[in-house]
């Protein structure tokens, strides 16, 4: 069955918690005792009706202020499709950990509330998820139960962010007005709304085409671990496991293998179920080859004629997430790429965005907490990579700190050079 990851975010209070309580209340994904636990949460807050959006606000902090501040990960399924979803922060000083939640997603829902339209962090989100490359966006105009289900407010929100969203780079785009306390065009269809004849939200999460998203040209295989089992049954068995991060694979397949540059041929592949025909992304496996060449942690199987750049000059858009610190030219980190790690230098800001106007400022002195912009770095070694556009696993890296090892930034990479 296929994964849909979703992530939803919006303004504070624009109900993205209390839209995902919805979901998982009105498909019976929620078990007894946990609703038990928000009904009686709910009567200690003093709310007249159970709130939903407890079922995914779980830190104290969160509950005691009703804002998401974590990202919060919730499962459930239908009889189409299994779901994965990122419930993101509103506030603007929790940017980080919206990039967080929604770097992996296939589709981002952000709520807008219908009464105040399209706000200052609609248009932050909305960014976000255009540089992120997010194929999907769904707009859910939220709480059209307190404007009376008024067509005209829902097509006044929806011009004004069509608007916005045209100066950015987001291929699909939907609106449905939604009531999430009430369930109106949630699960099923509203009649209170007998003007809007698209679809209801969970049939277009079960609909939507996510297929054609993923990179099944460009084969690459980050090489994370070498298999050799020391025992009798397997004794010459060599195997290179990991995650293949775009194209296909297939025994028989010439194959090169970077940095080295020596090719060789596939001799097998195998998953936990056992030996298999073909693999593609993101499927986990473990690859044997016909030659016996030095391969490690950090190496990259590909094809021969479909390789990607290899270079130790990054061009890369980077969201700083350290409040401690701040980037700054000449500054030395760690980087990790894939399963590739290595160190880099900030050679140069060139710009940092202000993603409520779109404005660049040149030359900035430093990237501050939440802060994005255009660096360039430099590798101790080289580094095996596509442009983000292209392939998203390949096309981004974190930033450690040297010392500490927490992450202070996450990066796309837009180019080399």
């Amino acid at each position: 069955m296929e994964f849909l990851r979703f992530a939803t975010a919006g303004s504070v209070d624009d109900g993205k918690s209390t839209l995902i309580g919805r979901l998982l209340y009105d498909t019976k994904s929620i078990f007894q005792d946990q609703l038990e636990s928000v009904e009686a949460a709910s009567k200690q807050m003093g709310n007249e009706h159970t709130n939903l959006a407890l079922l995914t606000d779980g830190l104290r902090a969160e509950r005691e202020q009703g804002i998401t501040i974590d990202v919060a990960y919730r499962y459930f399924a239908t009889p189409k499709r299994k779901f994965i979803i990122a419930d993101t922060p509103g506030h603007i000083q929790y940017t980080r950990n919206m990039v967080t939640g929604a770097s992996t997603a296939d589709l981002v829902l952000v709520l807008v509330d219908a009464r105040h339209g399209v706000v200052e962090q609609s248009r932050r989100h909305a960014f976000l998820a255009s540089l992120l490359r997010i194929p999907h966006l769904v707009v859910c105009v939220n709480k059209m139960d307190l404007i009376d289900y008024d067509e005209k407010a829902f097509n006044s929100v929806k011009e004004e962010f069509r608007n916005f969203a045209m100066k950015l780079d987001i291929p699909d785009l939907s609106f449905i007005p939604i009531s999430a306390l009430h369930g109106d065009n949630v699960v099923e269809r509203s009649a209170k709304m007998p003007w809007y004849e698209g679809s209801s939200l969970l049939h277009h999460l079960e609909e939507v085409y996510i297929a054609s998203d993923r990179n099944h040209i460009d084969a690459r295989f980050p090489v994370q671990y070498v298999i050799r089992p020391q025992n009798e049954e397997h004794h010459d068995y060599r195997g290179y496991a990991g995650m293949i991060t775009g194209g296909v694979f297939k025994p028989g397949d010439e194959v090169v293998v970077l940095p080295s540059g020596f090719t060789s041929t596939v001799a097998s592949i195998d998953s936990y179920d056992g030996p298999i025909s073909e693999a593609f992304g993101p499927m986990s496996v473990t690859m044997r080859l016909t030659s016996e060449i030095d391969i490690s942690r950090g190496d990259m199987i590909c094809r021969p004629n479909n390789q990607p750049t290899v270079s130790q000059d990054l061009q890369a858009m980077v969201c700083w997430m350290s409040e401690s610190t701040e980037l700054t030219p000449r500054m030395k980190l760690a980087l990790k790429h894939t399963t590739r790690s290595s160190r880099v230098m900030v050679s140069e800001i060139q710009y940092r965005i202000d993603v409520n106007t779109l404005h660049r400022d040149e030359k900035p002195e430093s990237l501050k907490l939440n802060e994005i912009g255009r660096v360039s770095l430099r590798s101790t070694q080289p580094l095996f990579f596509d442009d983000y556009r292209r392939n998203r696993n390949t096309g981004s890296f974190i930033l450690m700190d040297e010392v500490t090892n927490a992450t202070v930034a996450a990066g796309i990479i837009v180019g080399s050079g």
